[in-house]
């Protein structure tokens, strides 16, 4: 579809929720009069709504919005995050933490778990947890903003509050809000292209440029342009999850729990005004009824909804840039809820466009480049959520050992294996999750490396135990000084009442 040099593209959003708002307002906040934003939702049509966990680069996000955190905060209900307890993946009754933070402090050739590990050679019996200090601050349940950003974090929210936050902010700078449901799609009978949204009622919304944001249903990009989709399934088996609210029983903790159990996991996430519950499972080693009976058995506090029960299978859209259309969020893809991805996933979508925003016709280059990047993303998320899966040692139930069987990617074996023998993780071009997210889930997951680098033999005995102690006291002192975290949300960025009600 060619657009008019000099003329405002026209951009129209399919479906609102989370990605469609949190498109809506980049782009007409980034862009400014050089676009036209529409967005057409329908108030008839739920949303998943279950995204409430997050990850470090969505602060960075709004900061390039220019939002302010404290008044988003108290608008989503927010609290923070430091990570992601694990209890019961690697067996029964074990547990570990998957921080944000870094641990020690690396040396240029070689990260510090080859330091830590060779004192855990020499005697020294402290856990490399000791050395991070969001991950110490997170499971004494401590926060503050430290200087020069000196604590990593995320957010827990009500990804439903945030839509509604973002929406304001957009429709403040020019985005038009339609409503109506989509009855079909247009498309231009010589380029192929999508040319326009036709309603309910006959309304018809133009555009040279469609997101498509409808979610599971993948209206537009699959729907009318059938972009194809891989199914990861056979490595990431769990096809359901059932989300439930509950009332808070207790104060928020700085981070999301994940509880495995025979057919999957749970999570539990705490937020200012109610906790977020669900189950995820793999439906051919558990029925949904079994499942809500679970996850109803092991929740804290009173509920607040009825149960939503979810359908997924785990994989990408082939192409997420196809034609004049852009699948974001979930029309896009699905990576299960285990490392809080998913709202990650429609953050790169949107501000990957919108870098290459097109100003005249599309170019293939920008299409083809996108598809590439978007695509590595996913298999980066896919590879680091099947190590949760394939290194175990539990074999308690049909699910495990299938997991602990199944063959897995080269990309995720050569990392595996690398880190087993030498102790090295390398991160490529932008993969998300940094070396210290890696060794931290590889080492919780079961994984002591057989080997450290010789860089760590350099400092003698009594200099290494210096380090070690200075760095473990250092965290200690830092955590020792940060306020509860509950209290610390409440003066920052605490919600009135009236609303948690």
């Amino acid at each position: 579809m060619r657009n008019v040099v000099g003329h405002p593209r026209r951009v129209v959003i399919a479906g609102g929720g989370t990605a469609g708002w949190m498109a809506a307002a980049a782009i007409a906040r980034t862009m400014g009069r050089a676009t036209n934003v529409t967005l057409v939702e329908s108030d008839a049509i739920g949303t998943i709504g279950v995204g409430e966990s997050t990850i470090p680069p969505l602060v960075t996000y709004n900061r390039l919005l220019g939002i302010n955190e404290a008044e988003f905060m108290r608008a989503t209900q927010a609290t923070f995050k430091l990570g992601i307890l694990f209890d019961d993946w690697r067996e029964r009754g074990h547990r570990y933490f998957h921080s944000f933070g870094l641990t020690g402090k690396d040396h240029w050739a070689a990260g510090f778990q080859h330091f830590w590990l060779r004192g855990l050679g020499k005697g020294h019996e402290q856990p490399y947890d000791d050395y991070c200090l969001e991950l110490v601050a997170a499971l004494r349940g401590r926060f503050a903003h430290l200087p020069d950003d000196g604590m990593n974090y995320a957010y827990q929210l009500d990804s439903g509050l945030y839509a509604r936050f973002l929406r304001t902010m957009a429709e403040a700078d020019g985005t038009e809000r339609v409503e109506g449901k989509i009855a079909r799609v247009e498309l231009d009978g010589e380029s192929g292209d999508i040319a326009a949204l036709v309603l309910e009622g006959g309304a018809r919304v133009e555009g040279e440029l469609f997101l498509d944001c409808t979610g599971f249903r993948a209206l537009l990009i699959e729907g009318a342009l059938h972009a194809g989709y891989d199914d990861w399934t056979h490595w990431l088996p769990c096809d359901g999850a059932i989300a439930i609210q509950t009332e808070n029983v207790r104060p928020a903790v700085p981070y999301t729990r994940a509880m495995a159990h025979d057919a999957g996991w749970q999570w539990r996430i705490p937020l200012q005004h109610r906790t977020g519950n669900g189950i995820v499972y793999c439906s051919r080693y558990l029925d949904k009824d079994t499942a809500l009976e679970r996850l109803l058995g092991n929740i804290e506090g009173r509920t607040l909804v009825e149960p939503n029960f979810i359908r997924f299978t785990t994989g990408a859209r082939r192409r997420q840039w196809h034609r004049n259309c852009v699948a974001v969020g979930l029309s896009g893809g699905f990576m299960e809820p285990l490392e809080s991805t998913s709202i990650h996933l429609i953050q790169r979508a949107v501000l990957r466009l919108i870098r290459m925003m097109p100003m005249a016709e599309i170019s293939e280059r920008d299409i083809a480049e996108f598809n590439d990047q978007q695509f590595q993303d996913m298999l980066q998320i896919r590879d680091f959520l099947i190590l949760h899966y394939c290194v175990t040692e539990r074999r308690d139930s049909p699910f495990w050992r299938q997991c602990a069987a199944m063959a897995i990617p080269d990309t995720l074996r050569q990392k595996i294996e690398l880190f087993r023998e030498t102790g090295r993780v390398f991160r490529r071009n932008e993969e998300l999750f940094a070396e210290n997210s890696w060794v931290q889930v590889m080492m919780g997951q079961g994984i002591t490396p057989r080997a450290h680098h010789p860089i760590a033999e350099k400092p003698g005995d009594e200099e290494l135990a210096r380090l070690l102690a200075g760095l473990r006291d250092q965290v200690a002192r830092t955590v020792a000084k940060l306020p509860e975290h509950a209290a610390y949300v409440e003066q920052y960025c605490g919600a009135p009442r009236a609303r948690a009600a």
